[in-house]
């Protein structure tokens, strides 16, 4: 009986649609500069975050919703009380009751615990399981931002300053994009929120109610306008993922293959040039980069001819 109720309250997570936020929209101004994604190193302020991201926060509701608009296309993210990575970790390293503990709060979890686990995987580097060498959405991330041209974006951008190109900046930023696009693409839009909303939380809770303090608002690099700002790049790189899922006709019994993975970076970074007004070197198919993903993939996924999935 408890994994009937289980399964329907699954469904009922899966059914629900974000709020219909129309009349909202049509009063958010058209931000000049904003090209989707966003730089955390170039927002310089709790206050100037306000002035990109349109906050609703509801206190009954115990939720905090975020528009971010690009043109004439908009990205809504919403936040909410739920489980945290934390709470994964207490289940996997845990006792019994922890586990269970975690069904009830949130019956996702038991009911998509194998692509969970899946999207943990590929989000790490695992040399126990894939080698020595093994790579991650970071080591993809890393690749991009050294992909740039920097004298060319120096020139290209007064505001330029030397954090865009560090953890906090280029790397970050393509991080939470291509991460999510990847999630969006091998499994589902729902399931990349719904690992990205844990990993917010589970630094910061007070993200739902905006209630900070001065010393969080003043820290640019792991305060609210950083987590916020990850949101946000979260939902673009969700949109990444759907149309790329499309372009490429991509299943999850898809084969992935050296050039599909290239192909589909470089769409990435194609996107980046747009949004951030950069030049770059494009990925090739022969980089030790590509071909260790590849293999993570289609061995996560199950693909990989001869083997077993992992899960």
């Amino acid at each position: 009986m408890m994994r009937y109720i289980i399964y329907f309250l699954c469904l009922s997570f899966l059914a629900c649609n974000k709020e219909n936020t129309k009349t909202i929209i049509s009063t958010l101004p058209n931000y000049e500069g904003s090209k989707g994604a966003l730089l955390g190193t170039q927002i310089k302020s709790f206050e100037a975050l306000k002035k990109i991201v349109d906050f609703k926060f509801d206190e009954n509701k115990k939720a905090v919703q975020l528009i971010h608009r690009s043109g004439n296309r908009f990205v809504i993210s919403l936040l909410k009380e739920g489980v945290t990575e934390k709470d994964f970790e207490k289940a996997q390293y845990g006792q019994l009751k922890d586990k269970i503990a975690l069904a009830f709060k949130s019956p996702i979890a038991l009911i998509f615990r194998d692509d969970v686990k899946r999207v943990f995987l590929l989000s790490r580097r695992k040399g126990k399981l894939f080698g020595e060498s093994d790579k991650s959405f970071y080591d993809i991330a890393e690749a991009m931002m050294a992909n740039i041209d920097r004298n060319a974006y120096k020139k290209r951008h007064s505001n330029y300053s030397r954090k865009d190109f560090t953890e906090k900046g280029f790397t970050n930023t393509f991080n939470h994009l291509t991460a999510q696009a990847i999630i969006t693409t091998l499994f589902s839009e729902k399931l990349a929120d719904y690992v990205a909303d844990a990993h917010e939380l589970a630094r910061i809770p007070e993200l739902i109610t905006g209630q900070f303090s001065d010393e969080q608002k003043s820290d640019l690099d792991n305060g609210p306008v950083d987590n916020y700002v990850d949101v946000i790049n979260n939902e673009w790189g969700q949109e990444l993922g759907k149309a790329l899922k499309r372009k490429y006709k991509i299943r999850r019994s898809t084969k992935w293959t050296n050039r599909l993975l290239t192909d589909y970076l470089n769409d990435i970074q194609s996107y980046g040039k747009w949004a951030f007004d950069y030049e770059c070197k494009p990925f090739e198919s022969n980089q030790e980069l590509i071909q260790k993903i590849v293999y993570k993939i289609n061995l996560v996924m199950g693909i990989t001819e001869g083997r077993n999935s992992i899960i």
